[in-house]
């Protein structure tokens, strides 16, 4: 399941701790404005991550910070992904959060609303760190709509294909075929053909052969991560609606307020993928909810899965050489598109220990740590070099990433659509979007939605 689809089965329910933040005793109740020093930095510092794949990396980090900085202890401390973001603002509330903890862009605006993060802005002057070192728009997400930047970048993402090789040769579809892709919103281009040929149903008829049943499917030629994407679609719809040529998620990149959702052209391509759920060549909603998608693409139930480049180790440890990886298709634009998130790392207001905080912070994203992380071949840290040196780490253990990197390459990334009441957005949206997936609504219905998310930031 993506980041951002994962996300939004917490983010409502932090904007409702946020109110109870307002009030509490446990925490300052304003950020911190003081400027930020790592100047006799010296204790311990408690830092939360949530996943157990990157914990050793950042073990590893945390090991040569110490030793260039022996004054200074590195506690982490991994939660799952549902307890962490539970704990965390549980630890705002009672004054036990960590120092410094991994954040994620569709969290930290409510955390800033709250009044939990302290500004990085006087760490970054003072001690001269180079923003332009990390790949770009990257360290724009973390400035916040106040104007303070609130994290510093320590990954980023893109997404691809991932496919299972065995089953793609078995049909006859070439890597070179995977790789050239194409689709439009009248006949799905070459991207349905190849996800109908893919698609098998309990009588062993392909997609595309005669007598194919889209009721009773043993092998859906394109896998569906975690449900129908809600507002950001990340790892289900975004490649195809930012390939489109002229639609964007907002009126601005970042911090808009107003939204596309009611454009004829997204909701023709929103009924157009929905539709591959009718015909039998891609799983309901239903279906896949609370599923694993990269364990279903493994234990075969998927032809090809759009999915992020964190999740390539996942799958390489389960399909093994049966792995393949894909880039997304070229759209109507002329070009590919893929969503580009990344997370970054934020200090705790009621942190005891903020020079040190801040020392570790700056530590995790500098070339120091993230090439640390890059020889690790887990994710692509933010820093171009490193990202360089991870490609190479990645390629070293059989993997070819340049499915990912080629939005890099090309510049063909689309910044995640950052704005405020992304709570609010997140409950008008997702039902709105899971009517349309489940044929309750037709896509015409986001023109409604649209305009409630819309009336959001009159207010």
């Amino acid at each position: 399941m993506s980041r951002t689809t994962k996300i939004t089965a917490v983010v409502a329910g932090i904007a409702a701790v946020g109110v109870a933040l307002a009030g509490c005793s446990g925490a300052s109740g304003s950020s911190d404005n003081a400027a930020l020093t790592t100047k006799n930095a010296s204790g311990t510092v408690s830092y939360w991550l949530w996943d157990n794949n990157q914990q050793p990396a950042y073990q590893a980090c945390a090991d040569a910070f110490h030793q260039a900085n022996p004054k200074i202890d590195v506690k982490i401390t991994q939660y799952s992904w549902g307890d962490y973001w539970t704990k965390l603002t549980t630890g705002f509330a009672s004054g036990t959060a960590p120092d410094v903890f991994t954040d994620h862009i569709s969290q930290y605006p409510q955390f800033v609303k709250d009044k939990q993060l302290v500004p990085l802005d006087s760490l970054v002057t003072d001690d001269k760190i180079d923003l332009t070192q990390y790949q770009p728009g990257l360290a724009d997400l973390w400035v916040s709509k106040d104007g303070h930047r609130y994290g510093l970048p320590k990954d980023f993402d893109t997404t691809a294909y991932f496919y299972n090789k065995t089953m793609a040769d078995a049909a006859g579809v070439t890597p070179a075929q995977l790789g050239s892709l194409t689709w439009n919103p009248n006949d799905g281009g070459t991207l349905e053909k190849v996800a109908a040929h893919l698609s098998v149903d309990q009588n062993g008829k392909r997609g595309d052969e005669p007598g194919f049943d889209p009721a009773h499917v043993k092998v859906y030629g394109l896998g569906l991560d975690g449900g129908s994407g809600g507002y950001v679609g990340q790892t289900q719809w975004a490649p195809y609606a930012l390939s489109l040529g002229s639609w964007k998620y907002m009126n601005k990149d970042t911090w808009g307020t107003a939204f596309n959702f009611n454009d004829p052209k997204f909701q023709k391509m929103i009924t157009w993928f929905s539709g591959m759920i009718k015909k039998g060549y891609m799983p309901s909603v239903a279906a896949v909810t609370n599923q694993d998608s990269v364990s279903l693409l493994a234990a075969g139930k998927y032809g090809m899965l759009l999915q992020g480049d964190w999740v390539t180790s996942s799958a390489s440890g389960q399909m093994g050489a049966k792995l393949g990886l894909a880039p997304t298709p070229v759209g109507p634009s002329g070009k590919r598109a893929s969503m580009f998130n990344g997370l970054g790392d934020s200090i705790w207001v009621g942190s005891k220990n903020k020079p040190a905080a801040a020392k570790w912070v700056e530590y995790l994203a500098s070339p120091a740590c993230q090439d640390i992380i890059a020889s690790k071949a887990i994710v692509f840290p933010a820093i171009k070099e490193a990202t360089d040196k991870a490609q190479a780490a990645f390629t070293a253990k059989g993997l070819d990433m340049s499915a990912f990197l080629v939005h890099i390459k090309d510049g063909t990334t689309a910044l995640y659509p950052l704005s405020e009441n992304a709570a609010k957005i997140t409950t008008i949206m997702q039902p709105a979007m899971d009517s349309v997936f489940s044929f309750t609504s037709p896509a015409s219905s986001l023109t409604d939605a649209n305009t409630q998310v819309d009336a959001l930031f009159a207010q």
